[in-house]
């Protein structure tokens, strides 16, 4: 799937009020973020995938998995086509915040401090994921 077959998701503010949690609107469509070691899937390293918890595109594999030791699920790579990056000035240093790119929901902030071989890290909210176990 690449990024000009992904169909943007159209959504009223109504309509995600419903279909999530309070937690994932708070995340997804009002940019928050979950206290670190909350989600379960900071220790979730089964084979799978990670897709967004707003409307289901994979985002990441489990093979880019790793334990950063900041609380929240880590990535060393996206699923290439399937999040866009802006900039996010609101710790006043800027940050690179990306978003699930069909539905546009948040889903955190990439860093370069990661491990081999991107030296990335994508810092995610677990709240914004669902993951869904490769024998499913």
């Amino acid at each position: 799937m690449s990024e000009h077959t992904i169909t943007k998701t159209d959504k009223s503010d109504a309509e995600w009020r419903e279909l999530l949690t309070p937690e994932q609107y708070n995340v997804l469509r009002d940019e928050g973020t979950e206290r670190p070691f909350t989600s379960p899937l900071n220790k979730q390293y089964d084979k799978g995938t990670y897709v967004c918890a707003g409307c289901a595109l994979p985002l990441f594999d489990s093979d880019a998995k790793f334990d950063s030791g900041t609380g929240w699920p880590s990535f060393f790579q996206p699923i290439e086509g399937h999040t866009e990056i802006k900039r996010d000035f609101k710790m006043i240093l800027p940050r690179s915040e990306y978003h699930c790119i069909r539905c546009g929901g948040h889903q955190g902030h990439v860093f370069n401090d990661g491990p081999k071989p991107t030296g990335q890290r994508w810092c995610n909210n677990g709240v914004a994921l669902q993951f869904i176990p490769a024998d499913s």
